[in-house]
C-alpha cells in the first residue's frame, strides 16, 4: 500500500507542477527550458537566409532535452555559415558557433522562426 501512497502523492505533485508556470509564459527561449524543449523546438532542418544571399540549410541535432547541439550546413551558406558546427540556446538567444567556437550569428525568436545578425552585423532570419 506505501507504494501506492507514493505514486499518488508523485502523480499530485507533478499536477502541481503544471501549474506553477502560469499563462503566458513561454519556455522556448527561456534559461532553463523543460526537459525536451530544446530537442522538439530545435532540432530539425531551418533555413538560414540573409540579403542579397542564396538561403541554405542548416541542420540542427541534439539529445533530447539538450540547450545545445551540433549544425550541419548545406552548401551555399552566406559568410561563414558553412563552418558551423554547434548551437547553443542561453539567456534567451539561439547562438550558431564554427568549430572553434567562433560566434557565427546569435539570433532571438521572431513569431515561428529566428531574427539576428551575423557577427559581422549582417541581418539573418533562420526559418523551418
Amino acid at each position: 500500500m506505501k507504494c501506492l501512497s507514493f505514486a499518488g502523492a508523485a502523480l499530485f505533485a507533478v499536477a502541481l507542477s503544471g501549474c506553477a508556470g502560469g499563462a503566458g509564459t513561454s519556455s522556448l527561449l527561456s534559461d532553463r527550458p523543460p526537459p525536451g524543449a530544446a530537442d522538439l523546438t530545435m532540432v530539425g532542418r531551418w533555413m538560414l537566409a540573409a540579403p542579397n544571399a542564396p538561403a541554405c540549410g542548416l541542420n540542427l541535432t541534439a539529445k533530447p532535452g539538450a540547450t545545445e547541439g551540433n549544425v550541419t550546413p548545406e552548401g551555399g551558406c552566406p559568410e561563414r555559415f558553412f563552418t558551423a558546427r554547434s548551437w547553443t540556446l542561453a539567456q534567451s538567444a539561439l547562438t550558431i558557433s564554427d568549430g572553434d567556437k567562433n560566434m557565427l550569428g546569435r539570433f532571438t525568436l521572431a513569431g515561428d522562426g529566428f531574427e539576428g545578425k551575423s557577427s559581422a552585423g549582417t541581418s539573418l532570419t533562420l526559418t523551418r
